[in-house]
């Protein structure tokens, strides 16, 4: 009888941050020896953080604490595991060159997922302030293929906790909610959770290797008309619908000072042109939903009963 497989031992980067600690949860879910790479600990890190390490380390997780220039440390740290995936937030993106390189020392890397957890910026063109912030992600996706080392790209599209705090405002008493453009445009909206689980599949699995994978099932596409009716018959409430013209968010994009005028050209690209689903997904790439038919998602109606309680923690840490 032939052996099973070892789990692959996973290095998350950024695994204490907005997404990587659901990336973190769902390797250790799926039986993976995991370790972070992360910032030493200090006077300055944050409660949240710091309970989040603990409760790390008490499932098992082995924390690195280091810096990103600490190259010797990252490719000792390397040689240890099969995996790597990096979380590292929209700062940082540049920083993983040094991962790269650390990689490419190490030599025994099986695959690499950079940090691309949101549109697929190689098919869309955008605002030139978001245009600006992907090409800094297109970068690593070049340098990755360059170095030759066996990659997963992902376009997990919009994180559904994130943006339903961004566009209903949930636990706001007014009864105004903005409408970007028109609001017919189609988004995808994915849980956290489940962009973890999903990232922690595509990353062992070999079909995924060397290929892009689009986070795009069909119950997470919905457009800002019909998350707002939706979030009405939830809450019982009736909300007036305040618009923002497409032409206003574009004079925005060149008129706010850097990094603000970033987010209004990310809503412009999702909820007004509707990048997200502007693009065909080829036979090149794949769709993580139709890889995965057995597992079982949240619908965006199943995370608005859990808003109706209260926020998912992630969120509320990203909005105070």
């Amino acid at each position: 009888m032939a052996r099973e497989a070892e789990p692959s031992r996973i290095l998350i980067f950024g695994g204490t941050g907005y997404i990587g600690k659901h990336i973190a949860r769902a390797s250790v879910a799926f039986g993976h020896p995991t370790c972070i790479y992360a910032r030493p600990a200090g006077p300055r890190t944050k409660p949240l953080n710091l309970n989040l390490r603990r409760e790390f380390r008490s499932t098992g997780i082995r924390i690195i604490e280091g810096e990103l220039d600490e190259h010797e440390k990252i490719v000792t740290a390397l040689k240890q595991v099969d995996i790597v995936i990096s979380a590292l937030a929209y700062p940082q993106v540049p920083d993983q060159l040094k991962i790269i390189d650390a990689i490419v020392a190490a030599g025994n890397i099986k695959r690499f997922v950079p940090s691309d957890f949101g549109c697929e910026e190689d098919k869309i063109t955008p605002l030139p302030p978001f245009e600006e912030f992907l090409e800094k992600k297109r970068k690593i996706r070049r340098a990755t293929e360059a170095a030759g080392i066996p990659f997963t790209f992902v376009a997990t599209n919009c994180l559904a906790a994130y943006f339903i705090n961004v566009l209903l405002h949930p636990h706001n008493p007014h009864d105004e909610i903005v409408v970007y453009g028109d609001g017919e445009a189609n988004a995808v909206l994915n849980y956290e959770e489940d962009v973890g689980k999903y990232t922690i599949k595509v990353a062992n699995d070999p079909r995924a290797c060397n290929r892009v994978v689009s986070y795009r099932p069909k119950p997470s596409i919905i457009s800002q008309h019909q998350l707002i009716s939706l979030w009405e018959e939830k809450t019982g409430r009736s909300f007036k619908r305040v618009y923002v013209p497409e032409e206003d968010l574009v004079k925005l994009s060149q008129t706010l000072p850097p990094p603000e005028n970033i987010p209004v050209s990310i809503l412009h690209s999702i909820f007004v042109k509707g990048d997200l689903m502007s693009y065909e997904i080829d036979d090149d790439d794949l769709e993580v939903s139709t890889m995965y038919p057995e597992m079982q998602l949240t619908t965006i109606d199943q995370l608005l009963n859990i808003f109706l309680t209260d926020p998912p923690e992630p969120a509320r840490a990203a909005f105070g």
